[in-house]
């Protein structure tokens, strides 16, 4: 049986080892970076920080096995007057020439910045022994965010952008970056990835702000720019099944794509509905499957998967005590549910 909850300062070891198969800034290989998203993370779940300052990190528990697999992240408002979100955007321009009767249609990339942002989502790791999982595993590390979305919509921003990552050299550098970024900064790759969480004054200072043309890169280098990388195809498919599309925005670092969709148009949070449980034997394979969630006290968050046995017009759920032991449930309580 799996569950997803809010993760604890007691996990630190565990999602330092889920961390390193990625090593990205929303999620880092490093100690000291973890214990103060651990730190964000509980104050975000007990409701105590402010809302646009809220991070929740959720984490994947096998419980027969007894260790974590997995996690993800909600980040409440990405982009504040002290922390812009800072993105490229990408747009066409068209020249016409009537002394060569020649026309172009040139890509261009323009800086932006949002000091009023979407709520973001990141951090999606999956560790590899698990992927491909007939649980689908994945999806359900990314979707639950959904359903605590719906759960505490009055937190959450009006729309939700999430950024993937696009192919990497094999050393993880960006040749975008390398092309483009460098040559204003002076800073490798994930120097200034790491230096832009905490600090984008560089970026308003040091990068171009005019029109930057993508035909100047190599065309190597011009076929990345919001392509999506090989790991991420598959949360590219998660996204857009729920509704979110390519804003033509990418990561002025590495050109990454960034996907949006307005929060109360995502299917998963729009069908979110709250349902008392009721028990079931089982659920055989021709009844639906549903994320149930629940809060209560410790933890503060638990979610599961399972084959569910809608009753009373959709208003009750007929689960089974394995479920219920899993959600730390009992019959008559009230869960919230959502069919990925």
């Amino acid at each position: 049986m799996f569950r997803i909850r809010e993760s604890t300062a007691e996990d630190l070891d565990q999602i330092f080892s889920i961390a390193k198969h990625l090593d990205t800034v929303n999620l880092p290989a490093d100690r000291g970076e973890l214990e103060k998203l651990l730190a964000l993370s509980e104050s975000a779940f007990a409701g105590v920080s402010e809302p646009a300052e809220r991070e929740y990190l959720f984490v994947l528990e096998d419980l027969e096995a007894k260790r974590l697999i997995g996690t993800s992240i909600i980040h409440a408002q990405h982009g504040t007057r002290r922390s812009p979100h800072v993105y490229f955007e990408v747009l066409d321009d068209q020249r016409y020439s009537e002394t060569l009767d020649s026309f172009f249609k040139h890509q261009g990339l323009r800086l932006g910045y949002d000091y009023d942002g979407p709520t973001e989502i990141g951090g999606l790791i999956l560790l590899p022994d698990y992927r491909g999982h007939g649980e689908r595993l994945g999806q359900f590390l990314s979707y639950v965010r959904f359903l605590f979305i719906a759960m505490h919509r009055e937190v959450f921003r009006e729309e939700i952008h999430s950024e993937l990552l696009p192919p990497l050299e094999p050393d993880g550098t960006s040749k975008l970056w390398e092309h483009l970024g460098r040559r204003f900064t002076g800073l490798g790759y994930q120097e200034a990835d790491m230096l832009s969480k905490y600090n984008k004054e560089f970026i308003r200072a040091l990068f171009p702000h005019s029109i930057i043309y993508t035909s100047l890169f190599p065309q190597d280098v011009k076929a990345l720019i919001g392509e999506v990388g090989q790991p991420s195809r598959g949360v590219e498919k998660i996204l857009r099944r729920i509704g979110f599309a390519y804003a033509r925005h990418i990561d002025p670092f590495d050109g990454g794509p960034h996907f949006r969709c307005k929060t109360d148009e995502v299917s998963l949070i729009k069908n979110a509905v709250r349902v008392e449980v009721h028990t079931v034997e089982g659920a055989d394979t021709s009844r639906p499957v549903a994320m149930l969630a629940v809060e209560r006290e410790q933890p503060r968050f638990a979610a599961a998967c399972a084959r569910v046995i809608p009753l009373d017009d959709g208003n009750a759920l007929g689960i089974t005590r394995a479920v219920q032991d899993t959600l730390g449930v009992s019959a008559g309580d009230s869960v919230w549910a959502t069919y990925p």
